[in-house]
């Protein structure tokens, strides 16, 4: 599939371009292996600089999996192919893709999604979608607090400008591709105002492209219809955790999650790496299926502008697959002609280089020269009037609604007054449902007219001589009127 990239990373004709590997954890370095090998052999023009990250790193006390030498290398290249990594579980470890993602600013994560019928099994023969995720914000901002006994909260975070920017990189990925619809996912009718954010700014950045058919699905239900009609679907762009989710989902209906090559692309770097990951369980067996490492590189050398290389790789890979030669996460007895492990489908690729698929569509990618997508500037903001209405603060305590409710009525600071208690977003004061469970976690909502942030100083030294515990609070706002806050539920 052809994929344009969005940074230019031009390269001239039989000069070598400077890329960074990481050959990772668990089955890593084998695919890794297998595709160096291949680039190799194809001709790729590319100097290697290796760098170690992941499970190595983690166990020398960084808990970032990555050492500042190697920053030093992504910043140098700029281009980046990575085999998977373990992140070991608890312990403070964070993710290293969220981290490497974040740090170079790759907001766009383009998962193409094809299915390879005859050869590889599957119920949907006419598979083609590509799955756009947006790769910085959302839940994966990993902003996480533990606040009482009973509660943790992990904060979502939607931004206008990171919303726009992935809107608007779908549409021109379907521009480029000549794909001729986009689809949007979320959730706005339970997060109104984040998920709410996120649609209205498809929905705005549409209106550019009259040319390109435009839907909307609830991402549950959308989810459900990628498993059971994908090739109703053409481009999905969606949001962080969304997509992440529905990328696994369509690649393992393609046929096998180790087929799915992956891109990360931002305003300076690219980083390029199979959809699946580590599957440490069946590292150092020699049965790893390589593909979707070397369908990740295709996608890097289109990026760097070694397109004819790239199209002799994966025309070489298709023909394997035509000649029925296959890893045993894929073999069928009906479909294949020989199971192979990593090594010897590493080799019958290479073996194939220069040749041409008979039944699947021969690849052109042109000659290329890395010139890629190219966005606009985002658009101007319209400042709006903020005001303050009120603060929501949290206590952590124990006991009945009501009787909280007589405290803080007590508590009130001058200019201030309690509206409304929630518990875990449920109204449970005034007027609560006596069957409504309550955790050691309150929402407290006050609000006042013409204050400022003195008043909420006052309001909380006000609980603080009450012997309340606060452990958090929320500023809450209107933006030209309109309220910048949510409801509880109830209320």
């Amino acid at each position: 599939m052809p994929f344009y990239p969005l940074i230019s990373k031009a390269s001239k004709p039989h000069m070598k371009t400077p890329i960074t590997v990481a050959r990772g954890d668990g089955i890593g370095p084998e695919i890794m292996d297998a595709t160096l090998s291949i680039l190799q052999a194809a001709g790729a023009q590319l100097e290697i600089d290796e760098i170690e990250i992941g499970e190595a790193v983690y166990k020398k006390g960084t808990l970032t999996g990555i050492e500042d030498s190697a920053w030093d290398s992504l910043k140098r290249t700029k281009v980046f192919l990575k085999a998977p990594i373990t992140t070991p579980q608890g312990g403070g470890f964070k993710s290293l893709n969220v981290t490497i993602r974040k740090t170079l600013g790759l907001f766009a994560n383009v998962r193409p999604c094809v299915s390879y019928h005859p050869y590889v099994e599957t119920n949907f023969p006419n598979m083609d979608l590509v799955i756009v995720r947006e790769n910085e914000e959302d839940l994966y901002a990993g902003i996480e607090h533990r606040q009482t006994q009973d509660v943790v909260q992990s904060l979502k975070l939607i931004s206008r400008p990171g919303s726009e920017r992935i809107a608007r990189f779908a549409f021109e990925y379907a521009r480029a591709n000549g794909r001729k619809k986009v689809t949007c996912m979320a959730k706005d009718n339970i997060m109104k105002m984040a998920d709410g954010l996120f649609r209205k700014t498809f929905d705005e950045i549409g209106k550019d492209y009259p040319d390109i058919e435009q839907d909307f699905y609830i991402i549950d239900i959308g989810t459900a219809r990628i498993a059971d009609s994908p090739d109703s679907f053409d481009v999905i762009v969606t949001e962080n955790l969304y997509g992440d989710i529905i990328s696994d989902v369509a690649v393992e209906i393609t046929g096998s999650v180790g087929l799915g090559g992956s891109c990360n692309i931002g305003s300076n770097f690219g980083m390029f790496e199979a959809v699946h990951g580590s599957a440490p369980d069946i590292a150092g067996r020699g049965i790893a299926n390589p593909s979707g490492l070397i369908l990740g590189s295709v996608l890097m050398l289109n990026h760097i502008g070694q397109n004819d290389i790239a199209a002799k790789i994966h025309n070489a890979w298709y023909k394997t697959l035509e000649d029925g030669i296959h890893t045993g996460d894929i073999y069928n007895e009906k479909l294949s002609k020989e199971k192979v492990g990593t090594l010897e489908f590493t080799k019958a690729v290479m073996e194939r280089l220069g040749a041409k698929p008979e039944k699947f569509k021969v690849v052109d990618y042109g000659q290329g020269g890395g010139k890629g997508l190219s966005l606009p500037p985002l658009k101007p903001r319209v400042t709006q009037k903020k005001e303050l209405a009120g603060v929501d603060i949290f206590l952590d305590w124990e006991g009945k609604p009501d009787d909280l409710a007589k405290v803080l009525n007590g508590a009130c600071a001058n200019g201030m007054s309690l509206k409304i208690i929630s518990n875990r977003g449920v109204k449970v004061w005034p007027d609560g449902q006596p069957d409504t469970f309550c955790s050691d976690h309150w929402s407290c909502r006050f609000i006042g007219n013409d204050i400022d942030n003195s008043h909420i100083i006052k309001q909380l030294e006000g609980l603080k001589a009450a012997g309340l515990d606060f452990v958090k609070t929320d500023n809450l706002y209107t933006f030209n009127g309109e309220r910048g806050y949510s409801l509880a539920q109830g209320e």
